[in-house]
């Protein structure tokens, strides 16, 4: 259980630090940027084991999750770019 809030407080701060430095309008509110914190989390420990920089008890740390999440946040935007 505790290791489902530190996921959480994990998410929010990854989630709010990338919001903070990509420019441009950003979609929704607290959820919505934890869950991008979480995603970019996961996408950076998926891509890290697979070009085998982690094995699989490791997960990304606080830059590769932070470098994720701008990833999933810039995909947001070309998508929002590409609709307008």
């Amino acid at each position: 259980m505790l290791h489902l809030l530190w996921l959480a407080i994990f998410g929010l701060i990854i989630g709010a630090l990338a919001k903070l430095v990509m420019p441009g309008k950003d979609p929704g509110g607290i959820w919505i940027t934890m869950l991008l914190g979480i995603a970019g989390s996961l996408l950076a420990t998926w891509v890290l084991r697979a070009m085998g920089h982690y094995d699989e008890t490791q997960s990304a740390g606080w830059i590769a999750s932070f470098v994720g999440a701008l990833v999933l946040l810039g995909i947001y935007h070309l998508i929002k770019r590409a609709k307008a």
